[in-house]
């Protein structure tokens, strides 16, 4: 008889807690939603974090607050979402910088899989490599040869994780050694890649295309597995002498780890349904960016296959941020 009480009770709980997360998901949200940004204003994060911000505000019925985080690769911002709580009002718009950090630092305050819950992956994009138009090269396979007569001769700029990791995996896989120069965000290195000062860098195609349109830099390629529909004239890398390279950024958003499933699984649905709005999709190929959503459970296996991705050419390169 205690058996099939304690059963009933069971049961009675188990629909008051289904009952209570269901409330919540359809209650929610209640007050405003922050969605930070671990650097600064002006990068392809922060554009399409404030691109969908108004929109999925609409959605939700709350006001959608983009905060800057900058600092450490994106760390910092990471840090503060994986430790708020868990009630859907912290999100991080993330990169790919998360994934890549995993292994590009020894030790992070925060672990990039089991602290948070993967909504949905936003946006993908290509790099586009640059050169400074004093550099002897107007293809990558002429960029190649030119590295391989003059090892260590050349040099590259990278504004994050991302870009610094791309020029490793293009440097491995062409067989050329390339000096890093760091820079703390991109703005900075495009600047000196302007003045001459590098002689190349992975950037990110809304800081790069402007430049290379005005003819004070020559772009070689884009590092994504098909020409960008807004500079088609920019072969891939893979086409141009460097079989199965293919880079991509992207940008996603995550909650921290407990965050009930009902609310992420409201959050993916609300951010698909901005994505496919006429006046947001057709913004995105102006920055270089292409709508890329997916569910909770792809994203999750997304980010857990970018990080195995990227720690076996962090092994490679022996590069390390700390």
């Amino acid at each position: 008889m205690r058996t099939a009480n304690r059963f009933v009770v069971s049961c009675c709980t188990a629909a008051a807690l289904g009952g209570i997360s269901a409330g919540l998901a359809q209650t929610y949200p209640v007050k405003p939603v922050r969605v930070l940004v671990g650097f600064a204003p002006g990068g392809s994060t922060d554009t399409i974090a404030r691109i969908i911000a108004p929109k999925l505000s609409e959605r939700l019925g709350q006001q959608i607050v983009v905060e800057n985080r900058p600092g450490a690769a994106g760390n910092i911002a990471a840090e503060l979402t994986a430790k708020a709580a868990p009630d859907g009002y912290t999100l991080l718009m993330a990169s790919a910088s998360l994934t890549i950090n995993a292994s590009l630092y020894r030790k992070l305050p925060f672990d990039p899989v089991k602290d948070f819950a993967a909504v949905t992956l936003v946006t993908s994009s290509p790099f586009v490599l640059v050169t400074h138009p004093s550099v002897p090269a107007r293809s990558v396979r002429e960029l190649v040869a030119l590295a391989k007569s003059k090892p260590g001769a050349l040099n590259y700029g990278s504004g994050g994780a991302s870009s610094r990791l791309a020029t490793e995996l293009f440097a491995s896989m062409a067989g050329v050694r390339i000096v890093h120069i760091p820079y703390k965000s991109s703005g900075p290195a495009v600047t000196d890649l302007l003045g001459g000062q590098i002689a190349m860098m992975f950037s990110a195609p809304p800081a790069a295309l402007p430049h290379v349109q005005s003819g004070r830099l020559r772009a070689l390629g884009v590092t994504g597995s098909r020409r960008l529909s807004g500079a088609s004239a920019i072969p891939t890398i893979a086409e141009s002498g460097l079989a199965g390279y293919e880079v991509n950024s992207w940008s996603g958003l995550l909650a921290p780890g407990a965050t009930p499933g009902e609310i992420i699984t409201r959050i993916a649905a609300e951010v698909a349904n901005v994505m496919r709005l006429p006046d947001v999709r057709d913004r995105l190929p102006a920055q270089g960016l292409e709508a890329t959503t997916n569910t909770p459970e792809q994203f999750g296996a997304y980010i857990r296959a970018d990080i195995e991705k990227w720690a076996k050419v962090v092994r490679a390169s022996g590069a390390r941020a700390d």
